[in-house]
C-alpha cells in the first residue's frame, strides 16, 4: 500500500471502522454511503471529489487524536472539513479517505474583555462568534460572505478575507494561538493569548491557510476588538468601471480608512436588477460603496463622494442612518445570488491585484468574457485589490463548460501579469493547484513541500490539495 492509497475492499473498510469505534460513540461514525456521499465536496466548480470510507464527527480533542491515530496506524488519508463553503475545493474527498468533520466541536470556551480574547472550537460559526463576543462590547471583525455558515476552524484553514477586511485586515491577522493534532495524533499547542509574543518560529501563522494539510485544528485563540460603532454607507454610481477604480485609487491614496469599500460592474449590477427589481440605473457600469464606522462619519462621508464626483460619478448618494446603509449593501449582499441565476451555475474567481491595477484587471476581464462568449461580473473588495470574477454557465452544457474554466484559468494568468496573485481568500485546494506553482515557482514548491514533509511525513493530511 503506497502512503496515501486509501482502504480498498469491504473487509479494509470495516477493520478501519472497527478501529475507530474503540475511541468514538456509535453515533460519530458513519457509514451510510448515502450520508457519506453528502460529505465528499465543497461548493467549488470543477474540483474532483473521491468516496469516503466513513465520516467521523468528533466532539473532543481526544478523539480528534484517537482519529490521527487510527490514520497512521492504517496509512488512511484524512480530510478535514467545516461547513463545506469553501470555494476551491480544499475540503473534498478522496476515495477511501476519512472526512474528519468538525462542526460538533461547536463550543465558544471562553471570551475575555480584559485580554480581548476569545477561545473557541473549530466548529463555531463565525457568525455566531461575532454575536457572542458583541454582547461584551466586543467584535471579531472577519467577516466572509458565507459568514452565517462558515466556521472558524474553516476561516482559519483557507485565511478567510470578508467585506471589512480594506480597515480590519484578514483571519491571519486575529489568529494568536492554536491547539494542534498532528498526523501522528500528538497535541501541540502554538502561539500565545498575550498582546505581544515572538518565541520562537511563527507557527501559528503556518497553520493559517493551510487547509488541513499540516494538522488539524482543534482550538484557537482569536483577538478581538472593541466593537465600533454602527456604520453608514454611500453608493457612487460610473459610467465606466475605469472611472470608479480612479475613485477607489483617489480614497485609498488620500488617506482614507473605510470600514468598506465595494465594486460591482455592469454586468454584476444587472444581473441583480435583474434578481431583485432593485431600480439601479441601467447605465450604471460600476457601482461603489464605501462605508465608515467612526463615530462621525459624516465628513468622511463627504470627502469620499467628493473624490468619487472628481473621479466622474454620475451620482453619488450617502446614506443617513444604518437601515438606509442596509438597503444600500442589499446590492452588494444580492450579487453572487444574482449571478447564479443567470446561468445556473457560478465559477468564482478570486484573483486579488495592486490597487492601482484593479482597473486593468476589470478591464482584462471584460475582454476574456467577450473572447469566450460568457457571462462574467466582476464585484471585488475594491479596497484591498481583491476581486471575485464569477463566470456563469450552463453547467449541462459541455462546450460551454469547457469555455467556462478557460476563461478560469485566463483571468488567473491576467492577475499574474498584474503583479497580483491567484487567491486573495478562497486558497488554492485542489482548483488552483498548478497556479500555485506557476505563482511561487520551483524553489517555492520546493520549500513548501519540504514543510509538508516535517508534519506529515506519511502525506495522510488532505492529500492531493495545494501541491
Amino acid at each position: 500500500m503506497s502512503r496515501t492509497e486509501a482502504p480498498r475492499d469491504e473487509a479494509t473498510t470495516g477493520g478501519l471502522v472497527d478501529r475507530l469505534l474503540t475511541g468514538l460513540p456509535a453515533e460519530a461514525v458513519l457509514t451510510d454511503p448515502d450520508v457519506t456521499a453528502s460529505y465528499a465536496h465543497d461548493m467549488a466548480s470543477f474540483c474532483p471529489a473521491g468516496a469516503p470510507a466513513v465520516v467521523v464527527l468528533p466532539r473532543t480533542a481526544e478523539q480528534v487524536q484517537h482519529v490521527m491515530r487510527t490514520a497512521t496506524a492504517l496509512r488512511v488519508p484524512v480530510v478535514p472539513q467545516g461547513a463545506r463553503t469553501g470555494l476551491s475545493g480544499g475540503a473534498n474527498a478522496t476515495d477511501g479517505c476519512i472526512v474528519l468533520s468538525l462542526t460538533r466541536m461547536d463550543r465558544i470556551i471562553e471570551i475575555n474583555p480584559v485580554d480581548r480574547v476569545a477561545v473557541v472550537e473549530p466548529g463555531v460559526v463565525n457568525a455566531a462568534l461575532s454575536r457572542a463576543v458583541g454582547e461584551h462590547g466586543l467584535s471579531y471583525p472577519p467577516d466572509p460572505s458565507s459568514w452565517e455558515m462558515c466556521t472558524i476552524g474553516g476561516n482559519i484553514g483557507t485565511a478567510s478575507g470578508g467585506l471589512c477586511c480594506v480597515k480590519y485586515g484578514v483571519t491571519a491577522e486575529y489568529v494568536l494561538g492554536l491547539d494542534v493534532v498532528l498526523a501522528d495524533g500528538r497535541l501541540m499547542s502554538t502561539g500565545r493569548r498575550t498582546a505581544k509574543g515572538v518565541a520562537g518560529y511563527d507557527l501559528t501563522r503556518l497553520f493559517v491557510g493551510s487547509e488541513g494539510s499540516l494538522g488539524i485544528v482543534v482550538r484557537a485563540v482569536l483577538g478581538l476588538r472593541p466593537k465600533p460603532p454602527r456604520q453608514l454607507v454611500l453608493a457612487a454610481e460610473f459610467a465606466s468601471a475605469a472611472e470608479a477604480c480612479d475613485a477607489v485609487c483617489r480614497i485609498m491614496a488620500g488617506g482614507h480608512v473605510p470600514s468598506l469599500l465595494e465594486l460591482m460592474d455592469r454586468t454584476t449590477v444587472r444581473a441583480v436588477n435583474d434578481l431583485a427589481r432593485m431600480g439601479l440605473p441601467q447605465t450604471t457600469e460600476a457601482l461603489l460603496l464605501a462605508a465608515f464606522d467612526t463615530p462621525d462619519p459624516a465628513p468622511d462621508l463627504a470627502a469620499v463622494g467628493a473624490l468619487c464626483e472628481a473621479a466622474g460619478a454620475t451620482a453619488v448618494v450617502p446614506a443617513e442612518d444604518p437601515a438606509e446603509s442596509e438597503l444600500l449593501l442589499q446590492a452588494r449582499r444580492l450579487s453572487l445570488t444574482a449571478l447564479e441565476a443567470v446561468r445556473g451555475v457560478t465559477m468564482i474567481d478570486d484573483v486579488c491585484v495592486p490597487r492601482s491595477r484593479l482597473g486593468d484587471l476589470i478591464e482584462g476581464v471584460e475582454r476574456i468574457a467577450d473572447k469566450h462568449r460568457l457571462t462574467i461580473g466582476v464585484v471585488a473588495h475594491a479596497g484591498d485589490g481583491n476581486t471575485h470574477p464569477t463566470v456563469c454557465f450552463d453547467a449541462r452544457d459541455p462546450d460551454e463548460s469547457a469555455r467556462a474554466r478557460e476563461s478560469f484559468d485566463e483571468i488567473m494568468a491576467l492577475g499574474l501579469e498584474l503583479g497580483g496573485t491567484i487567491t486573495g481568500e478562497h486558497g488554492v485546494g485542489v482548483l488552483k493547484k498548478e497556479w500555485l506553482a506557476r505563482e511561487i515557482g520551483p524553489v517555492g514548491v520546493e520549500m513548501q513541500r519540504a514543510v509538508k514533509q516535517a508534519f506529515d511525513p506519511l502525506g495522510i493530511l488532505n492529500p492531493g490539495k495545494l501541491f
